[in-house]
């Protein structure tokens, strides 16, 4: 999992990509390629 700043930029990376918000925390999660998951912080 990558620790980024912003988030946007990696959401667009693929079309199966999911943001969420998670205990106040923002998560992109990836069910096909899970290799693209990250939070922010």
């Amino acid at each position: 999992m990558k620790i980024k700043n912003s988030l946007k930029a990696l959401a667009k990376r693929h079309r199966d990509n999911r943001m969420v918000r998670r205990k106040g925390r923002v998560y992109i999660i990836n069910k096909k390629n899970p290799r693209f998951k990250a939070r922010q912080g």
